[in-house]
């Protein structure tokens, strides 16, 4: 069981949904992404999103891109965001962390030490975006045999025909992007998001959470009451770069854990 499975389970028991929050590691810079990574947990974040900084990502909007920009700018690496998540265990072993991404730079460090090293660094599992299931030999089955969990992406254009593929092999949560398009296109629509969850679900055990387009705590109060938790990340990271502390932006998280909490 890894530390995403136990999670879900302490959240089923108390009746509460998941509430997971995306940050670019290394954006603004090291320390400052670091330090708000640090203060994540106590603001209510039940799994840490954290993004791997590449300058191709592909599923991601502006505000991401931008993001990542600004990390790699400031000398962000593959190297430096594990020792980021060795730093945040130092002062908790119990949150997961994800690291999402996309596989270029896993494929130049090698897969085989990448996932030693992403194991030992305290990396739960693996979001990435750009190896679909024909590709699971390249990392999702290693990956797996390593103890890491391997979370696939759905979304509204995953069909009946190609569910069972994206399900096969993902483990931890499925993750529901809610709607077509990049990461802070849109908003997430209730309407349209529910059945695609019940359909998801209907297929398999695992929770179902959705992200993209929730930026408010009302919205991420709306998806949590369909979903088994919802994804903040954009919003996120908009009110980092606008010139707010680390303080007022995890207050920020914080209403979105609440409203997740109290769905």
């Amino acid at each position: 069981m890894t530390r995403i499975d136990a999670t879900f389970e302490r959240l089923a028991r108390a009746k509460k949904k998941a509430f997971v929050a995306y940050i670019m590691a290394g954006d603004p810079n090291y320390d400052v992404s670091s330090e708000l990574m640090a203060g994540l947990p106590a603001a209510g974040v039940d799994i840490i999103e954290l993004g791997l900084p590449f300058t191709d990502p592909m599923a991601d909007g502006p505000t991401i891109q931008l993001a990542g920009q600004r990390a790699l700018e400031a000398g962000m690496t593959l190297n430096k965001t594990l020792d980021m998540a060795r730093h945040f265990r130092k002062t908790d072993n119990e949150t997961p962390i994800v690291l999402m991404g996309y596989y270029n730079p896993i494929y130049s460090h090698g897969v085989d030490q990448f996932l030693s090293d992403a194991k030992e660094a305290g990396i739960d599992g693996l979001i990435i975006v750009d190896l679909p299931p024909e590709e699971d030999d390249e990392l999702c089955t290693p990956a797996q045999a390593a103890g890491l969990n391997f979370i696939r992406l759905a979304t509204p254009t995953t069909d009946d025909a190609r569910l069972p593929a994206v399900l096969a092999n993902t483990s931890g949560f499925v993750y529901y992007v809610s709607i077509t398009g990049i990461t802070g296109a849109a908003e997430a629509q209730t309407t349209d998001v529910a059945p695609e969850v019940a359909r998801i679900k209907a297929k398999t055990d695992l929770p179902v959470v959705v992200g993209f387009g929730i930026k408010t705590p009302e919205a991420s109060n709306a998806i949590a009451k369909i979903a088994d938790g919802a994804v903040v990340g954009s919003a996120i990271i908009t009110e980092l770069n606008s010139g707010k502390s680390v303080s007022e932006v995890l207050a920020f998280v914080a209403s979105l854990a609440d409203g997740v909490h109290t769905a």
